[in-house]
């Protein structure tokens, strides 16, 4: 036995992303004794500029949004309690198709193997029990999503760890019902091409694939409190407008699927860390 204290590592791509999926049970883990290590693969700096000013538009300097998103992330960080934040670095590869998907040093043209030793280093520092990270398409094809998965997963090669393994997913019934609460929200949101719909239709997974259902409702206003912290990049987080109760019932339950295990926990699980303790 050893004094060292279980440890959940999640590893995100942009600053606001560790909130989104994670928030809930980051909050709920640190609030258990469990030491939580945040990774957040980009410096964030194709978001928003002050006022709101989109990149690519005049007076968008993506190394002072950078800066900015860092003090936010570490206001998240401050909000979840979260034990241990690593920043990677990379620059922000923006959104698929965008100009900056191909700048020399973005997170997308990092030979995977480079950004993973980066990685390895940090796991074999921390030696996390649980390690959270996206799925091959990235939950919903980012480029910088899908680079997070290949280097978390491609460290975890490196290393001689075993860890149990999660991806961040949604149940399909709840993308159901998110598509309706975003139509509440906005009447005049044009129904989506049949394409759009169709690829929509393929985010999250069938609720019986889903393995892991993480009740974090008692720590939903943490979750909350930490996206609201990413306070330039609210007019893209649409969880914001649900406000405080109403997101709570919505984005309480967080639902992952586990890729790799060592402890013959039975599943559908409801903790990270069933078989560990």
């Amino acid at each position: 036995m050893t004094d060292r204290p279980l440890t959940l590592m999640a590893v995100h791509a942009h600053p606001d992303d560790e909130a989104t999926g994670t928030g809930g049970v980051l909050a709920r883990y640190a609030a258990e004794g469990i030491r939580t290590v945040l990774v957040t693969c980009t410096d964030g700096g194709c978001g928003d500029g002050p006022g709101g000013v989109k990149p690519g538009d005049p007076g968008h300097d993506p190394a002072a949004v950078a800066l900015m998103r860092r003090q936010e992330l570490e206001m998240s960080c401050d909000v979840l309690k979260i034990s241990d934040l690593e920043t990677l670095d990379y620059a922000d590869s923006g959104m698929t198709g965008w100009p900056s998907n191909d700048a020399p040093g973005s997170f997308w043209q990092t030979p995977v193997q480079e950004g993973a030793a980066r990685l390895a280093k940090l796991m074999q520092h921390y030696r996390p029990d649980v390690v959270v990270t996206y799925d091959e398409n990235g939950f919903y094809g980012h480029p910088d999503h899908i680079q997070a998965h290949r280097i978390t997963m491609a460290a975890l090669e490196m290393t001689a760890l075993t860890p149990k393994v999660y991806w961040t997913t949604m149940p399909r019934s709840m993308m159901q019902r998110f598509g309706e609460i975003m139509r509440e929200f906005h009447e005049d949101m044009p129904e989506p091409d049949p394409a759009e719909a169709a690829a929509m239709a393929e985010i999250g997974l069938p609720d019986d694939e889903i393995t892991t259902w993480v009740d974090a409702t008692a720590f939903s206003g943490q979750k909350f409190d930490a996206l609201a912290a990413h306070a330039s990049q609210g007019e893209n987080i649409f969880f914001l407008k649900m406000g405080k109760e109403r997101f709570g019932e919505l984005m309480g339950m967080e639902t992952f699927v586990r890729v790799q295990d060592a402890t013959g926990a039975a599943v559908p699980e409801n903790d990270l860390f069933a078989g560990l303790r």
